[in-house]
Protein backbone atom coordinates (compact mmCIF):
# COMPACT_ATOMS: atom_id res chain seq x y z
CA UNK A 1 0.00 0.00 0.00
CA UNK A 2 1.31 3.56 -1.14
CA UNK A 3 0.80 6.27 1.50
CA UNK A 4 0.67 10.29 0.43
CA UNK A 5 0.63 12.54 3.96
CA UNK A 6 -0.06 16.17 3.94
CA UNK A 7 -0.24 17.82 7.71
CA UNK A 8 -1.67 20.80 7.90
CA UNK A 9 -1.14 23.39 10.43
CA UNK A 10 -3.09 26.29 10.63
CA UNK A 11 -0.92 29.63 11.29
CA UNK A 12 -2.72 33.48 11.79
CA UNK A 13 0.65 35.18 10.84
CA UNK A 14 1.76 33.31 7.85
CA UNK A 15 4.75 35.60 7.03
CA UNK A 16 6.27 34.98 10.55
CA UNK A 17 5.19 30.90 10.23
CA UNK A 18 7.43 30.85 7.20
CA UNK A 19 10.62 31.77 9.36
CA UNK A 20 9.86 29.61 11.58
CA UNK A 21 9.32 26.67 9.75
CA UNK A 22 12.26 27.79 7.25
CA UNK A 23 14.54 27.24 10.70
CA UNK A 24 12.95 24.29 11.75
CA UNK A 25 12.96 22.30 8.57
CA UNK A 26 16.17 23.84 7.33
CA UNK A 27 14.72 25.49 3.77
CA UNK A 28 12.43 27.14 2.28
CA UNK A 29 9.32 25.42 0.95
CA UNK A 30 9.20 22.69 -1.28
CA UNK A 31 6.28 24.53 -3.09
CA UNK A 32 3.97 27.51 -2.23
CA UNK A 33 0.56 26.54 -4.41
CA UNK A 34 -0.85 30.20 -3.52
CA UNK A 35 -0.46 33.00 -1.02
CA UNK A 36 -1.60 31.36 1.89
CA UNK A 37 0.03 27.90 1.93
CA UNK A 38 3.39 26.57 1.71
CA UNK A 39 5.08 22.90 1.80
CA UNK A 40 7.92 21.41 2.68
CA UNK A 41 8.66 17.64 1.76
CA UNK A 42 10.09 15.57 4.43
CA UNK A 43 10.48 12.38 2.48
CA UNK A 44 8.79 11.31 -0.51
CA UNK A 45 5.26 11.94 -0.67
CA UNK A 46 4.92 12.98 2.84
CA UNK A 47 4.72 16.67 3.56
CA UNK A 48 4.09 19.61 6.07
CA UNK A 49 1.98 22.73 5.27
CA UNK A 50 1.40 25.73 6.85
CA UNK A 51 -1.87 27.50 5.76
CA UNK A 52 -3.65 30.74 6.47
CA UNK A 53 -6.34 29.44 9.22
CA UNK A 54 -6.73 31.87 12.08
CA UNK A 55 -9.86 30.37 13.41
CA UNK A 56 -7.58 27.31 13.68
CA UNK A 57 -4.13 28.56 14.32
CA UNK A 58 -1.91 26.80 17.54
CA UNK A 59 -3.75 23.66 17.56
CA UNK A 60 -1.62 21.14 15.33
CA UNK A 61 -0.02 18.36 17.17
CA UNK A 62 2.55 16.32 14.48
CA UNK A 63 5.09 13.67 15.22
CA UNK A 64 8.02 12.83 12.32
CA UNK A 65 10.16 10.47 13.09
CA UNK A 66 13.94 10.99 11.48
CA UNK A 67 16.47 8.63 10.77
CA UNK A 68 19.11 11.07 13.18
CA UNK A 69 16.92 12.85 15.76
CA UNK A 70 20.47 14.25 17.02
CA UNK A 71 21.37 16.32 13.66
CA UNK A 72 17.72 17.22 13.08
CA UNK A 73 17.52 19.15 16.48
CA UNK A 74 21.26 20.11 16.43
CA UNK A 75 20.44 22.06 12.77
CA UNK A 76 17.59 23.64 14.01
CA UNK A 77 19.37 24.61 17.14
CA UNK A 78 21.88 26.44 14.70
CA UNK A 79 19.40 28.56 13.17
CA UNK A 80 17.87 29.17 16.47
CA UNK A 81 14.99 26.80 17.04
CA UNK A 82 15.31 24.69 20.55
CA UNK A 83 12.73 22.13 21.56
CA UNK A 84 10.31 23.21 24.23
CA UNK A 85 10.40 19.83 25.50
CA UNK A 86 12.95 16.08 25.34
CA UNK A 87 11.12 12.83 26.24
CA UNK A 88 12.71 9.36 26.22
CA UNK A 89 10.23 6.61 26.33
CA UNK A 90 10.31 3.21 28.11
CA UNK A 91 11.43 1.60 25.32
CA UNK A 92 14.14 3.87 25.05
CA UNK A 93 12.22 5.64 21.99
CA UNK A 94 13.37 9.62 22.03
CA UNK A 95 11.16 12.98 21.14
CA UNK A 96 11.50 16.27 20.73
CA UNK A 97 8.66 18.86 20.96
CA UNK A 98 8.92 22.23 19.47
CA UNK A 99 6.28 24.46 19.44
CA UNK A 100 5.78 27.56 16.76
CA UNK A 101 5.34 30.82 18.07
CA UNK A 102 0.96 29.89 17.65
CA UNK A 103 1.12 27.08 20.02
CA UNK A 104 1.27 24.33 17.16
CA UNK A 105 3.57 21.36 18.52
CA UNK A 106 5.71 19.68 16.24
CA UNK A 107 7.40 16.81 17.30
CA UNK A 108 10.58 14.86 16.26
CA UNK A 109 11.29 11.04 17.40
CA UNK A 110 13.63 8.84 16.67
CA UNK A 111 15.14 5.42 17.67
CA UNK A 112 17.21 5.00 20.77
CA UNK A 113 20.95 5.81 21.27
Amino acid sequence: MAVDLFAGTPVSDHPAALTWYEKLLGSPPTFVPNDTEAVWELAEHRYVFVELRPEHAGHALHTVFVDDLDARVAGAAERGVEPAKRETYSNGVRKTTHVDPEGNEIGFGGAPL
